[in-house]
């Protein structure tokens, strides 16, 4: 249960920073830098729950479905 919910976490966190560059693109002036960052961070995110997520298949903290 406590994975689902750290999943749940980090998507709404790479959703947030995708929509705060959104933000920063739109609204100031010289928003190259600070959009350039919350973009990376969003990739950053997205690599980490990547690879959180093969971890947690390879040490079985994610169900196997097998029919």
């Amino acid at each position: 249960m406590i994975f689902k919910v750290a999943i749940v976490c980090v998507l709404f966190m790479i959703v947030a920073s995708l929509f705060s560059a959104l933000y920063f693109l739109a609204k100031d002036k010289d928003a190259s830098a600070r959009t350039a960052k919350a973009l990376t961070l969003r990739i950053g995110l997205s690599i980490g729950l990547f690879i959180f997520l093969l971890i947690g298949y390879y040490l079985n903290w994610i169900p196997h479905n097998s029919l």
